[in-house]
């Protein structure tokens, strides 16, 4: 061993030994311990007598498996040093002075990796080591402090595996190979594990974690939300941990920011069970929080594709809610109104039109064409009315959309054009970009509405050109080229 790894070696060591000890001090906090999932028949577990004996024998074990530290350590070190050009470079001479700087979360990681060791080897179906269970499950509660980093993805995957009674690092589920995979065979009959079957006892120990978070400071309340969240995937454990429960419960919470990460896990809870879905929906709507209130706005889409016509008293709700960032996120949502009811989706199209908030208005324009596609006469003036807001942005998107009808379907953009003249809308912003694509259009609509001139038509498409792979002469000239592009795409500018 080198003489900088060496020092390495002795300060992370130091590091970890006492991490440990204040972890398993957290952890053993919540006396008793929960027994363990997995026993030997022949060797029934031994509960140990005090929190002391646990913190004792984990300090004891570390310092007696020096080599387990140093494997753990290598593979912490080649894992977070960065990209190096020569791989044959030793990184704790290289990146030494990285290294040395960032002994705390090496520590952390090779913690998390300590527990992961415990817990597989109490989790080994031929021998399960329970000395090991009361160790690991202490120590993992006692590094689920904070929601951020290894607590979250390593915390996680260690609960998981608690649950499933599995050991860590378990592939607990196969995808079913497809096509494009090596894997795949169209004649194998063989059914592949797709999901994951809880363990009874596991279920106790994962859910006595569980209440250790729930009940303790915000910092581990909103670490159980990041697990919860990533445990909705699991739809086979949501019911055994009854996390249903424990949302309705966290919807309540007093620390704002908790109810708010519930927020992130409604769509997946209403997937999961739809009446506890809306009451957990319902019961974050009638919260205050600003925080809260533009939360469930971001969220009013995926409400919609699940609950449907339940989601719609949302959205009216928060359309008449005060705070900007809540008003642009509900209404961005109407347009799945259409997928509703299309005569409730246009009447608030035209109500939201009047809105004295730009950014509303400028909201409905992605959906004028589908507006247009089932009310192509406009019997409401929608047009009309946004166009004659004068908002530029609107009117930008807008004149792209009338000069393709224009093009298209010329005896709807005459009746637009005839609606704009009834309410008395200013037409410049639209002759002008019109007037530079299509000169000889314009001309003519502009004499049609005054009178002196008969309506235009859609205009003719040249013949298709045809080659038959023979040298016919020259090319035509880039200009006719260019002609002929702008009359059939309609989107080149002089």
């Amino acid at each position: 061993m080198g003489r900088e790894r060496s020092k390495l070696s002795d300060r992370v060591f130091e590091a970890v030994a006492t991490g440990l000890v204040e972890a398993m001090e957290r952890g053993t906090s919540a006396w008793p311990l929960p027994q363990p999932p997995i026993t030997d028949p022949d060797f029934p577990p031994i509960q140990p007598t005090s929190p002391a004996q646990v913190i004792e024998q984990a300090l004891g074990i570390l310092q007696m498996d020096r080599a387990m530290f140093e494997s753990n350590l290598n593979n912490v070190v080649d894992l977070i040093v960065p990209h190096r050009m020569n791989l044959s470079d030793d990184p704790f001479e290289v990146h030494q002075k990285w290294l040395h700087r960032r002994v705390d979360k090496v520590a952390e990681r090779l913690l998390f990796a300590v527990a992961t060791d415990w817990l597989s080897q109490a989790f080994d179906q031929a021998a399960p080591n329970t000395d090991r269970w009361w160790l690991s499950i202490a120590l993992i509660n006692g590094l689920s402090t904070v929601p951020n980093g290894q607590p979250i993805h390593q915390g996680y995957h260690l609960l998981e595996s608690i649950a499933l009674a599995e050991r860590p690092g378990t592939w607990h589920t196969q995808p079913d190979v497809g096509p494009h995979q090596l894997g795949w065979n169209p004649h194998a009959v063989i059914p592949r594990n797709t999901g994951v079957v809880a363990h009874d006892a596991g279920v106790e120990a994962a859910r006595w974690l569980i209440e250790r978070l729930e009940n303790d400071s915000a910092d581990r309340r909103l670490l159980l939300m990041e697990w919860v969240r990533l445990l909705l995937h699991r739809p086979n454990l949501v019911s055994p941990l009854d996390l249903q429960s424990l949302l309705l419960r966290r919807a309540s919470d007093t620390e704002v920011e908790i109810a708010a990460r519930v927020i992130l896990c409604l769509a997946k809870t209403i997937e999961f069970d739809r009446q506890v879905g809306l009451e957990l929906a319902q019961r974050l709507h009638n919260r205050k929080e600003i925080l809260i209130r533009r939360g469930m706005a971001d969220v009013l889409t995926r409400m919609f594709r699940r609950l449907e016509w339940d989601a719609v008293p949302f959205l009216e709700e928060m359309l008449q809610d005060e705070d900007e960032g809540v008003l642009a996120a509900a209404s961005s949502t109407v347009g799945d109104l259409r997928f509703l009811d299309s005569k409730l989706w246009a009447d608030t199209m035209v109500e939201l039109s009047q809105h004295t908030l730009a950014l509303v208005r400028r909201n409905l324009v992605p959906f004028l064409r589908d507006y247009i596609e089932q009310y192509p006469d406009d019997e409401r003036n929608l047009l009309p009315i946004l166009w004659q807001d004068g908002d530029e942005v609107v009117r930008t998107r807008m004149r792209e959309l009338l000069m393709r009808m224009e093009e298209v379907s010329p005896k709807h953009f005459a009746g637009r054009l005839e609606d704009f003249k009834k309410l008395g809308c200013d037409l410049e912003g639209l002759w002008g970009p019109l007037t530079l694509r299509r000169p000889e259009r314009s001309q003519l609509w502009k004499a049609w509405l005054a009178g002196d001139g008969p309506q235009p038509q859609a205009p003719q498409s040249p013949p298709p050109l045809h080659s038959d792979m023979d040298d016919s002469g020259e090319l035509p000239p880039v200009e006719e080229a260019y002609e002929i592009l702008d009359q059939q795409l309609g989107f080149i500018d002089d």
